[in-house]
């Protein structure tokens, strides 16, 4: 209840700045039609449809939780559950099967486990959290099963299926089946753009791997066409999609902007949270970059002795060569927060 009463307050703040700055919102389902300029054709949610006609256009449609039917990984908010129904349960199962151990599954394995649910989070790959430094994962998953989460790694999911009064996930690990059962099963594997039905194809805009192909300005293959947030590809994070929106409204008022891919630093918020930014120790290697690592432990700084919070450590990757920060990784108490300065030294 208190999550929604969040958005709601945050979604009258977005209205009212609409309103503030002269710009009119249109409530209804729209669908783009070729021309010159290109045409938005809206069915309007009161009734009836409008045109409207713009020789720039924004795409910032969203995307969905993805559903995996053939093993029956699709969110019914009953037994199977995506991040909506996470975030607003009616009532707080006891056992949760978390698939994928990216920022979304880790993130509600951490919050639930520490409700006092009982949490196992099934991950393909052999490590959770892939996408992060390898030694920034490996104490992630040490500081999780402290606090009681059960995970899976090296698995694959074969079959999802309710059963009695919870739900079966069968996996198979090294070759083996084995069977987890629970309350519910919360889908945490990726997610869909909302590219479907908006007429992307008739203004012939390509797509990656289902998600809208766009340039350094944010810009789809067809002048005037843009797409920034969650439809654009990763990585898919709110204060990416703000940067990219503010990066293509620049750009089409021809200001003089930067090439927008920036670094970006990736938050998970669990206990303990997780931040990085930059390249891992292990995309280094792969790439044959001569690196220099520093660590720093939190047990050694004066204010998180303090503040009792020592868990957790930085880690800094320089080139060997230059001596510029290319990357940093961090886990601990509020670290999210700490992040910013490294994105800052690396941009």
């Amino acid at each position: 209840k208190r999550s929604r009463g969040v958005a709601a307050t945050m979604n009258k703040g977005i209205a009212f700045l609409m309103k503030k700055h002269k710009i009119e919102v249109i409530e209804g389902s729209a669908k783009l039609e070729k021309g010159s300029p290109a045409k938005v054709v809206v069915a309007l949610n009161a009734g009836g449809s409008r045109t409207v006609e713009a020789r720039s256009i924004i795409l910032a449609l969203g995307a969905r939780a993805r559903s995996l039917p053939q093993i029956g990984l699709e969110a019914d908010g009953d037994k199977i559950w995506a991040y909506r129904e996470a975030l607003a349960p009616k009532k707080l199962p006891k056992s949760f099967v978390v698939i994928g151990s990216g920022a979304i599954g880790l993130e509600f394995a951490s919050f639930y486990r520490a409700l006092g649910s009982d949490v196992t989070v099934v991950e393909a790959v052999e490590r959770i959290m892939p996408v992060e430094d390898e030694e920034v994962a490996k104490a992630a998953q040490k500081a999780f099963e402290k606090r009681g989460i059960k995970f899976r790694v090296g698995a694959k999911v074969t079959k999802v299926a309710k059963a009695g009064q919870g739900v079966q996930v069968s996996i198979e690990v090294g070759g083996k089946a084995e069977t987890l059962e629970a309350e519910v099963c919360i889908s945490a594997v990726g997610i869909t753009a909302n590219t479907d039905g908006v007429g992307l194809e008739a203004l012939g805009v390509e797509l990656d791997r289902g998600h809208i192909k766009t340039d350094s300005h944010c810009q789809t293959n067809v002048k005037g066409v843009y797409a920034i947030g969650d439809c654009a590809g990763a990585p898919w994070l709110a204060h990416k999609a703000s940067h990219e929106g503010i990066h293509a409204a620049e750009h089409i008022a021809a200001y003089k902007t930067p090439n927008v891919h920036s670094p970006i630093a990736g938050c998970t918020y669990t206990q303990p949270q997780v931040a990085s930014v930059g390249v891992t120790e292990q995309g280094a290697k792969a790439a044959n970059r001569e690196v220099k690592i520093g660590r720093f432990p939190f047990r050694v700084n004066g204010k998180a002795v303090a503040a009792g919070e020592i868990e957790g450590f930085a880690k800094v990757i320089f080139d060997a060569k230059t001596g510029a920060l290319i990357g940093a990784h961090m886990i601990g108490h509020e670290v999210t927060e700490m992040i910013q300065g490294y994105v800052t030294a690396i941009t």
